[in-house]
């Protein structure tokens, strides 16, 4: 088997997170472009919902500071094609003062006896970027499925037997 590979982009020109598919079957992403090289992650919905409140607070500490570069993109859209490098198993994400940038850093998902050196991608993006990645999980996670009001777990497009009413209500989709 050999070796996923591993990226550094010090300035991409676009970062973002996306979804394909039905609410209750998305399959969500991280993708960043840097000179024509298009690298999309495979991720977890909490890994993408983790990330953006991670940088919603971080940016909020940073308001404080003049911010050095990087306008917010309008332009958040996944590109095509939507082919995965790899699967993200963590996700971490820090500041670099010195260059006044976000880093977001992924490390990939292998089996236990790969034997391997997981890849890891690193991507040094502008608060611009971040403050867009940020509104765009926002947007993903409201565009999900709703949540019961009772048992807080989402809600299936055909109904929904709570599990606190033990099983004797149903919720009907509108």
């Amino acid at each position: 088997m050999t070796a996923s590979a591993s990226f550094e982009f010090d300035a991409p020109d676009h970062f973002t997170a996306g979804v394909i598919g039905k609410p209750g079957q998305r399959v969500f992403y991280l993708q960043a472009r840097q000179t024509r090289q298009l690298v999309t992650l495979r991720c977890e919905k909490e890994q993408v919902r983790a990330l953006g409140e991670y940088l919603a607070g971080l940016l909020a500490k940073l308001a404080k500071r003049p911010a050095v570069s990087g306008e917010e993109p309008t332009d958040t859209a996944l590109f095509e094609p939507v082919d995965a490098a790899w699967i993200v198993a963590a996700l971490g994400a820090g500041y670099d003062k010195d260059a006044d940038r976000v880093v977001v850093e992924a490390r990939e998902l292998l089996e236990e006896d790969a034997g391997e050196e997981p890849a890891a991608a690193r991507f040094h993006i502008t608060r611009g970027q971040a403050t867009a990645l940020v509104k765009r999980v926002h947007a993903l996670m409201q565009s999900g499925r709703p949540i019961c009001p009772m048992c807080h777990q989402p809600k299936d497009p055909d109904g929904h037997v709570c599990p606190r009413g033990n099983g004797h209500v149903v919720h009907r989709p509108a």
